[in-house]
């Protein structure tokens, strides 16, 4: 195929540079910004700037008028939009006439308008939307995505330094591909597949959403077919009977330099198997028959990972534990925030006391020691100690779908049969409370056998 270009006399326009053009052509590097019409569709023209994009637009006479008028047609993308794409929107275009023809034009020039956003004006946009308040099925005005924090934390560390100003109709499957390999890579601080596997999930409900009708910033989301990530190696962490027993009479030190509350939290956790955020919130009135036979705590959903009500029984240990956190009878939280009275801990007061604070003028170095470090233990996070609850529950013998109800996971299978989803989602709303109860007390007898407060009829419950 002949891609020779016909140079223009001096002084002419550059409409007299005519070639056949190509989906490689549209991929040519210039030094300033050209123009290529194309000799096989008169009329057609790309234009691609010293950034390397390309763009197509037909250029007709307006015979009312009798002058020229230009169309934007579109980006060149090799996966959405080339050559042969542009050549047949103009022939579609030629057939429909005069006035027609203009008034497509006029439509999609109020198009073009409202696709000229940039990545960073959409993440703006996007941001503002998820955080507006809507009312949630409990009743509670609550932002739109509840969890919009740490999207918006993805769309602002990742995408919006890198793409935020681009065109978003023109950001490709390789762009993003790119970025996520350099996250892998890290080039934008510690190598980790589970930033880039975050990152293309915020971008993806980014660019579907600007997809939308209504905004329609982009034609189809570029977050298709991307290359697979590498799997990421899930955590293992469990707690020894050694250090179980270290954790645990090493919470009660005078000496440590972090909260009462803030250790009781710790101890919380590894009885009850909750996550740290529905536990920390923990409030008065979620509590009931401390004093009785069947004690629990109700989770609301607004706290929950899964936005659904936890009830959750509570052992004798666990019952012990809220006391010694509860030290005044107006206090309304258990694990009041030692510096903001009528205020629970803060989220991340736990991982904070079990790693160190980090100094900040001095990148790697701790401020304050964590209680890992000070009592001599390797490194473990709060979710651990889930981890490690359940994993006494199982070597006590219990069944791993009654486990998974205590740490509100999803369950497909008991023992070796398959339930079927929709009789856990639609007709099977109990709580299990009688099974959960028995794995959380018999997780509580053997945390009393483990840090030698049990008695010998105590050392294991059966399942």
């Amino acid at each position: 195929m002949d891609t020779t270009i016909v140079p223009s006399p001096a002084g002419k326009r550059g409409r007299n540079s005519s070639v056949i053009l190509t989906d490689r052509l549209c991929e040519k590097r210039v030094s300033k910004r050209t123009k290529f019409y194309d000799r096989k569709c008169p009329g057609l023209y790309v234009s691609i700037t010293t950034a390397g994009i390309a763009t197509f637009s037909f250029k007709f006479t307006d015979r009312q008028t009798g002058k020229q008028r230009t169309g934007w047609l579109g980006v060149y993308n090799p996966e959405t939009f080339t050559v042969e794409d542009a050549r047949s929107k103009v022939y579609g275009l030629k057939t429909l006439g005069g006035d027609a023809l203009l008034e497509t034009f006029r439509d999609q020039k109020a198009t073009k308008a409202k696709r000229g956003k940039t990545v960073a004006e959409i993440i703006d946009e996007r941001i503002k939307w998820m955080k507006t308040p809507v009312k949630k099925p409990d009743g509670e005005m609550r932002p739109r995505l509840e969890a919009w924090e740490h999207t918006a934390s993805h769309l602002n560390r990742f995408i919006r330094p890198r793409l935020g100003k681009k065109l978003a109709m023109e950001v490709t499957k390789h762009d993003i591909a790119t970025l996520s390999n350099d996250i892998v890579e890290g080039k934008f601080g510690k190598p980790s597949v589970s930033n880039a596997r975050h990152m293309r999930k915020a971008a993806s409900g980014l660019f579907n959403w600007a997809a939308e009708a209504g905004r329609d910033y982009v034609t189809a989301s570029p977050c298709v077919n991307l290359p697979k990530l590498d799997p990421e190696h899930p955590r293992t962490r469990v707690l020894s009977e050694d250090e179980i027993r270290t954790f645990w009479h090493g919470l009660e030190r005078d000496d440590l330099p972090y909260d009462r509350r803030t250790r009781l939290a710790l101890k919380f956790e590894l009885v009850t198997m909750l996550r740290s955020r529905e536990l920390l919130g923990a409030h008065r009135d979620e509590l009931f028959d401390l004093e009785g036979e069947h004690p629990r705590f109700d989770v609301p959903l607004k706290r929950v990972k899964k936005r659904r009500v936890i009830q959750q029984p509570l052992s004798d240990l666990a019952v012990e534990i809220i006391k010694e956190a509860l030290v005044s009878d107006d206090q309304e939280y258990v694990f009041e925030s030692p510096m903001y009275k009528g205020q629970p801990i803060h989220r991340k007061a736990m991982a904070d006391a079990l790693r160190g604070t980090m100094n900040e003028k001095c990148k790697g170095k701790t401020k304050t020691p964590g209680i890992c470090d000070l009592l001599g233990l390797k490194r473990f996070t709060p979710h651990d100690l889930r981890r490690t609850a359940a994993t006494l529950a199982g070597d006590l013998g219990f069944d791993d779908a009654v486990i998974a109800r205590c740490l509100d996971h999803a369950v497909s299978r008991k023992g070796d049969v398959i339930v079927p989803t929709v009789t856990g989602k639609v007709y099977n709303h109990s709580k299990r409370m009688k099974e959960k109860r028995a794995v959380l007390d018999g997780v509580a007898a053997e945390l009393r056998r483990i840090i030698g407060t049990s008695s010998e009829a105590r050392l294991r419950l059966v399942a």
